[in-house]
Formats: C-alpha cells, sequence, structure tokens
C-alpha cells in the first residue's frame, strides 16, 4: 500500500495511492498516520479498504511528509563505498550515525530554503524507512519486522556547518526544509526486500547521482538492529540510510545548491520528489 499525507503544511489529511495512480481519501476512516496506525494490524486493517469507494483528491494537492508523529529523525552517514572514497574517507566499520532535527522534516515537492549566506548547500538522495513497531535490541533477522515502510528522501546538507563548525554533523542537516520525505510510504507488504532499488539524483536534469540501494555497506536490517541496541526506535521513528557517490561536495571541482536550482530524485517504487532552492 502507498499511504500519503496531502494538504497544506500542518493540516494534512491522511490519503492512498489507488492502482491507477489516483490519490484517494482516507481521512473519514483515519484521521491521519500517527504512530499508533502503523502498527502490523492497523496497517493490514487498511490494505483491506476497497480504495475505489472512496473519494478523489486533486493530484495536483500540496503533499506533506508520509508520516506524522515522528519523534526520532535518524540519518546514517558514509554507507556507500564510494561516497565514503569521493569524501576521503575510510570505510566504517560500524555505521556512522546522526541525528536530524525534526523541524527539517517536510514534503517531498516543497521548497529547499537555502540557509542565510550559504554557498554549500548539497543533495544526498536516500533510502528513508519508517518504523511501525517499537524496537529494542532486535537481533538482524527479525529486524525488518519492525519497518512499516519505506519512502524516498533528500538529506540536505549545508557543508560549512556540517564539517567546519565544530564537527557536529547535525548543525549542518537540521535546517528548515532538509528533510523532504516522500511521496508516499511504501508498506512492507508490497516492498518485502529495500536492497534492490535503482536510485537517481539530477540537478537541472543533469545526472548526479545514480546507483543502487545493494551497494549498501550496512543493509537495512543491520541498520536498524544496530541503531536498537542502544536506543528505543518507536512507531513513526524516520531513519535515512546514508546517500551513493555524486554529491556535490566529492565532485572536481565541488558543485553546490543555488537559488533557482531545481532538484529531481527517484526511486524505484518510492516515487519521485521535486524541489527549488529559494
Amino acid at each position: 500500500m502507498k499511504l500519503l499525507r496531502y494538504g497544506a503544511a500542518g493540516a494534512e489529511k491522511l490519503g492512498a495511492l489507488d492502482a491507477q495512480g489516483n490519490i484517494r481519501d482516507l481521512s473519514l476512516l483515519v484521521p491521519d498516520l500517527t504512530p499508533e496506525y502503523l502498527a502490523p494490524e492497523r496497517l493490514q486493517a487498511l490494505a483491506a479498504v476497497n480504495l475505489e469507494k472512496l473519494p478523489m483528491v486533486d493530484k495536483n494537492v500540496r503533499l506533506g511528509p508520509p508520516v506524522a508523529g515522528t519523534r526520532q529523525f535518524m540519518a546514517i552517514g558514509l554507507n556507500y563505498r564510494a561516497h565514503a572514497a569521493e569524501a576521503g574517507m575510510e570505510i566504517p566499520k560500524e555505521p556512522v550515525i546522526f541525528t536530524k532535527a525534526l523541524t527539517s522534516l517536510c514534503g517531498p515537492n516543497d521548497d529547499i530554503i537555502m540557509p542565510d549566506n550559504s554557498v554549500n548547500t548539497d543533495w544526498e538522495i536516500e533510502l528513508g524507512l519508517v518504523i511501525g513497531t517499537k524496537a529494542q535490541k532486535v537481533s538482524e533477522k527479525d529486524a525488518l519486522k519492525y519497518v512499516a515502510g519505506y519512502c524516498l528522501a533528500n538529506d540536505v546538507s549545508e557543508r560549512d556547518w556540517q564539517a567546519k563548525r565544530n564537527g557536529q554533523w547535525t548543525k549542518g542537516k537540521s535546517f528548515d526544509s532538509f528533510g523532504p520525505i516522500g511521496p508516499w510510504l511504501v508498506t512492507t507488504d508490497e516492498l518485502p526486500d529495500p536492497q534492490k532499488l535503482e536510485m537517481e539524483l539530477k540537478v537541472n536534469g543533469q545526472v548526479k547521482q545514480h546507483s543502487n540501494t545493494a551497494d549498501m555497506i550496512f543493509p537495512v536490517a543491520t541498520i536498524v538492529s544496530y541503531l536498537s541496541q542502544f536506543m528505543t526506535l518507536l512507531p513513526g521513528d524516520v531513519v535515512i540510510t546514508g546517500t551513493p557517490s555524486g554529491v556535490g561536495l566529492g565532485m572536481k571541482p565541488q558543485q553546490f545548491l543555488k537559488k533557482g536550482d531545481v532538484v529531481e530524485l527517484r526511486i524505484d517504487q518510492l516515487g519521485t520528489q521535486t524541489q527549488k532552492v529559494v
């Protein structure tokens, strides 16, 4: 099932994509996709709904983040070998972890708001996952059972704040609009294997990143298990899993976003995003 939230920021309603690609309104059945509705039995109940009988929504409506009530926004760094190489860093022996502010979360096609005086704002296409069941010290074998679904993400990054302001990556990752996710959440019954998805990012129509989630150093199951060893993952938590090579920071000469640029992202089965830099 492809679940989404549509409407003005802060007033989104729950919807779903039907087999023909139309948005159907689920808000009369479920007010919003809050953490309690991500439980496996709740998602199974939603999957049984006949979407064709629900009202159709204008396809041009704004889409918000596909989940509400997120309490933790976690991210993995240097999780593709070629990206670690272009960053001039060693292949990590364990996942590199950082956080993004919840206030950075936004809709998939919302504008990227350039920080004041920034000349180093960068793009990063990533596979995102949403936790559906509370996870504490889970095994890799069982880890995917705790995932509600997957989404496309752009880990927008301000490299000066990330690398030159005393070393905490979170500073460069947490500006408002730096966490576009969506357009929808694809539940795990529809996407059982997250490790074979093609991904591509373009800036102004030019391909900058092209890879496959099969190239991850630490796959999704490892990431979920690893995180759960030292923190409790809660339903609705968002985890983005790292970016492949092709970021602006790694180019020679380096390339960064500027006002007016258009960023387009695509991951197989997870849809597309388009963001304008303002």
